[in-house]
């Protein structure tokens, strides 16, 4: 197993997702006073959320804000164990397959087989948080108009 990490890995923290429970209202607050700019909103079915991508200035960083469609989605499960917060940390990577696969090599467990759809078309999979200290770690590839 070849254990040297790849000066590539993970290029960028891509964002912060922030389980909120009110979109409008969370987007209101990081708009009017944290200064933030919305920059992309949508509806995610099969993640089961609402969400929306705050821009931290021009750093190419954002905060998500995901909160949940339904009381069975896995935001909600996370609000009514955690209360409102920190949900995962996002890196971004060149190609998610073969960071998943270096992962996987390095006995990390992911959520998914095959990356899934995220964000704008993003392509995405997630480390399982007790293989990273108790963190969900997302892998985002993002799609290739971006």
């Amino acid at each position: 197993m070849d254990t040297a990490l790849p000066v590539t890995l993970f290029t960028a923290i891509d964002h912060v997702g922030m389980a909120v429970p009110d979109l409008d209202e969370a987007i209101a607050f990081y708009r009017d006073v944290l200064g933030m700019t919305l920059a992309h909103e949508e509806v995610n079915e099969e993640q089961g959320v609402r969400e929306a991508m705050m821009a931290v200035g021009d750093s190419g960083s954002c905060v998500q804000l995901l909160a949940p469609l339904s009381p069975e989605s896995t935001i909600a499960r996370f609000i009514d164990r955690n209360g409102p917060g920190c949900q995962q940390v996002a890196y971004r990577v060149d190609d998610v397959e073969a960071v998943s696969a270096t992962l996987r090599e390095r006995g990390l467990r992911l959520l998914y087989d095959e990356p899934r759809r995220g964000t704008s078309d993003s392509r995405i999979n997630f480390v399982h948080p007790k293989d990273a200290g108790g963190v969900l770690v997302e892998l985002v590839e993002p799609a290739a108009s971006h």
